[in-house]
């Protein structure tokens, strides 16, 4: 396995070995640990109102002063730091965060770690079982036509579409045929440095994502097994995965350049899907008046265009 020498750190780490074990894994205490470590080195005292107390040989706290901040002992968070999560109540894990300044994703993975690691036994990894499109919700895709509705997994798969969004996504399709995966997608295909003219920023939510989903279900082999393509074929991922970034992929703007219609400027918002666990409903839209608007109403006309053809077309 390659190892990679982690900025700031001057040492190596398995890179995606220490974060998600292929086989039977546990919530590695590598992984806790990575986390906190690339958390605190980010927090300077200044942000935490400490005096900077002389020359430091890492960035950001000193473990003494998390433990301070977060009102436990040296010790105590010492152990938590070396990955021991077993046993941490709630208020100690808040108090951490709050020490650390983690965000809303950052927390809400520290807790996925903490829940994972008191299960206790050992998990084998598992097939996670394939989500079914409920009636209802593609009756809903289908009759959505002014926004570009995609329903996918926490993997970054597309599981479902409507006809505004299968034109969007029509080099993706293409490419990858049925089976449409943004991580590899991003990762594996050149292509997506000019469909995504944003690309590092993309790169980087990508792999949040698949850090924080990995956290909430680290058992997932079909998780587990793309990290491990992706960290064995991309340098780009492998680095990026070695950062522990995590991310709540709820709402945002992206753009895109389309091969028909050039560039779109979409907003996109991620709904919930409490009767579809496992799956979300992202629609994309343009801001009214605008030229992705008039773009966005060009890419329909054009797929319907195609589709007609299609269908006209004679059978050989």
């Amino acid at each position: 396995m390659r190892a990679l020498r982690q900025r700031g750190t001057g040492r190596d780490s398995q890179v995606w070995g220490s974060a998600l074990s292929l086989g039977d894994m546990t919530v590695s205490r590598e992984d806790v640990r990575e986390f906190l470590v690339t958390r605190r080195a980010r927090v300077t005292p200044a942000m935490v109102g400490l005096p900077e107390g002389g020359a430091r040989r890492v960035p950001g706290l000193r473990r003494g002063e998390v433990a301070i901040l977060a009102g436990v002992s040296v010790e105590y968070y010492t152990k938590v730091e070396r990955g021991d999560l077993r046993g941490v109540s709630d208020e100690v894990l808040e108090a951490i965060a709050s020490a650390l300044r983690m965000d809303d994703a950052e927390r809400a993975h520290l807790f996925d770690l903490a829940r994972v690691a008191n299960a206790g036994a050992r998990a084998r990894r598992r097939a996670a079982p394939r989500p079914r499109m409920r009636e209802g919700l593609r009756h809903l895709l289908d009759a959505t036509t002014d926004a570009a509705g995609v329903v996918g997994n926490a993997r970054g798969e597309i599981v479902a579409t409507n006809a505004l969004a299968r034109a969007l996504y029509d080099p993706l399709f293409r490419a990858q045929g049925d089976a449409v995966s943004y991580p590899r997608f991003v990762f594996l295909d050149p292509a997506s440095r000019v469909f995504y003219p944003d690309w590092e920023d993309i790169a980087d939510g990508s792999v949040a994502s698949l850090r924080t989903a990995a956290g909430r279900d680290p058992f997932d082999r079909a998780i587990s097994d793309l990290v491990g393509e992706l960290s064995t074929r991309s340098d780009e991922f492998r680095v990026r995965w070695a950062r522990h970034d995590v991310r709540l992929h709820i709402q945002g703007l992206k753009r895109l350049v389309h091969p028909v219609v050039g560039m779109l400027e979409l907003e996109y918002n991620v709904l919930e899907l409490p009767a579809d666990p496992g799956l979300g409903l992202t629609f994309y839209t343009a801001a009214p008046g605008s030229d992705s608007a008039e773009r966005l109403r060009l890419l329909a006309s054009w797929w319907a265009t195609q589709q007609a053809a299609s269908r006209d077309a004679p059978a050989i």
